[in-house]
């Protein structure tokens, strides 16, 4: 009987690369059912979301290219993905600046990172 693999079990330095029938874009769904949309190499800043989606971890996600997190609310998402842009637009710059942190968001925040792997 096979099993399945979790997330975990993918090396964390797999080098992230598009297979031709890979979608370019990915949609993350939180737990209240809002769906953000974003290139498939911006959202791969998260280890997590890298793993799920790489072609071989057998995941759904990989497939459909649609990942639920059950333990992030929309708003807690939108700031994340908002993190996953910020951080492909200013990749090779230097000296960036402090990204806006609401702070009623850094707990919930700081949940996510470290499950996201980010």
């Amino acid at each position: 009987m096979a099993s399945a693999l979790h997330h975990d079990q993918l090396p964390a330095t797999t080098n992230f690369t598009m297979d031709s029938s890979q979608s370019e874009y990915v949609t993350l769904v939180s737990c209240d059912g809002f769906e953000f949309i974003l290139p498939r190499s911006t959202a791969c800043v998260s280890g997590t979301i890298r793993r799920m989606l790489h072609p071989s971890s057998k995941f759904s996600e990989g497939i459909s290219g649609r990942c639920v997190l059950d333990d992030m609310t929309g708003v807690v998402l939108e700031k994340v993905c908002e993190y996953f842009c910020y951080n492909d637009k200013h990749k090779d710059q230097t000296n960036v600046p402090d990204m806006d942190i609401p702070p009623e968001l850094c707990l919930e925040l700081l949940m996510a990172a470290d499950y996201l792997d980010t």
